[in-house]
């Protein structure tokens, strides 16, 4: 859909009318009184970048394990960009930057070490327990894992901060559920108990373009290290069509050009195409709409900040190159394998001697939980460890620890 330039954000200085307004927005769990200085969303945002789980996020792994080499994108590396490009997209909109930057910030908190493939590991080791979910993990760091402050556990963060986490993929229940996750994580619904996120309907804008920024961000920073390991070769870029086009358009203006700059001027391009197609396609959406609120952004039925059909394609098209070529890829597969081995063993030497989670705070109680809650104070502990924290332990419990190169 065509980007109507006329209508963008930019030096305006105006909030749009359907964006999040953090003067009235819905509050916190525990009331507390207004900043002089900042919005609400201002601080909420500097509270997540503050914690020790938005610090941990610099040894995790994205796709490469820090191993492989200090240049590839790590958990933090990866969030960092999916910040700057949900910015970028609520200020192109005249949405609140502060509460689409705070969502992008945080969305990544309960990943574990090893990128996906703890979670899975995890997710299969509780399975009898509730499973594990990275997005229910995140909003029990902000709402009680974390333990910073006097009179609250967690961040105790705004309404808005808190759906846009939950959410950002969409509803969880209802009729625009992901069917593909039918079964709320009981965390969430433990929290929505206390704290209504109204799980049916879709979550603000500002939610809304954090996690499109999330795809376009790993689609391509994903192909940026993946043609740094060797995994990925421009020859294999050339079989999806739109990629095809940028590296035809960058050696016609810059023949001869080096690999390492021919690699930043396709990702440059790419992010670009997509950021203006997501506006594009929001604009009309919101010509169709007309919301006059963030309410009927919630209500609208459908995601307002999303890609064209044809960008769509081109997105499904990246996604299976880099399943095939790098995910799926021997090597990688080799070493989530022995990586899955750590945290799976780790999860039973801690079950069964709860004491060796040498930092847990709540150490002195654990043994004498029933088994589910045991499990779910393991997976906390695991969750929260970076990579090198892992093998460390793992190295400390066990004779031989697998190697991850």
């Amino acid at each position: 859909m065509a980007l109507d330039k006329d209508a963008l954000g930019f030096g305006t200085g105006q909030r749009a009318i359907f964006a999040s307004d953090p003067w009235t927005n819905r509050g916190r769990l525990h009331p507390e009184g207004t900043s002089t200085t900042r919005s609400d969303f201002q601080r909420d945002r500097d509270r997540i970048v503050h914690t020790t789980a938005f610090r941990r996020l610099k040894h995790k792994t994205q796709v490469f394990i820090a191993a492989d080499g200090d240049h590839y994108r790590t958990r933090l590396t990866h969030t960092i960009e999916v910040a700057q490009i949900a910015r970028a997209l609520a200020r192109a909109m005249r949405l609140d930057e502060d509460l689409a930057e705070g969502v992008a910030l945080v969305h990544d908190f309960g990943h574990t070490p090893f990128g996906h493939t703890g979670e899975d590991a995890l997710q299969d080791v509780l399975s009898a327990h509730g499973g594990f979910d990275h997005n229910a993990q995140s909003l029990r760091i902000v709402t009680k894992l974390e333990r910073r402050y006097a009179e609250f556990d967690g961040l105790n963060l705004t309404w808005e901060s808190l759906e846009g986490l939950v959410k950002h993929n969409g509803p969880l229940t209802g009729p625009a559920a992901d069917p593909l996750h039918p079964v709320v994580p009981q965390p969430i619904l433990d929290y929505c108990a206390l704290h209504d996120l109204e799980l049916g309907t879709f979550a603000s804008l500002e939610a809304q373009v954090a996690a499109i920024a999330d795809d376009i961000a790993y689609n391509t920073h994903d192909i940026d290290d993946g043609l740094r390991s060797g995994y990925l070769t421009f020859d294999m870029l050339e079989e999806i069509p739109f990629l095809a086009s940028l590296m035809q358009e960058v050696r016609a203006k810059y023949p001869g050009l080096e690999a390492a700059r021919f690699t930043h001027e396709i990702m440059r391009r790419q992010i670009t195409a997509m950021v203006e197609d997501v506006i594009g396609v929001a604009q009309g959406n919101l010509r169709d709409i007309r919301p006059e609120s963030a309410t009927d952004i919630r209500m609208a039925g459908r995601v307002i900040a999303t890609f064209s059909p044809e960008m769509a394609e081109t997105d499904r098209q990246i996604k299976r190159m880099l399943m095939t070529r790098i995910y799926r890829h021997a090597d990688v597969m080799r070493v989530r394998e022995n990586a899955a081995r750590i945290v799976v063993d780790l999860y039973h030497a801690f079950m069964a001697e709860p004491r060796e989670m040498q930092t847990h705070y709540w150490i002195d109680q654990i043994a004498g939980l029933a088994e589910p809650a045991k499990a779910r104070h393991v997976a906390d502990y695991i969750a929260g460890m970076t990579d090198t924290y892992a093998i460390s332990t793992h190295r400390r419990l066990f004779d031989h620890t697998p190697d991850l190169r």
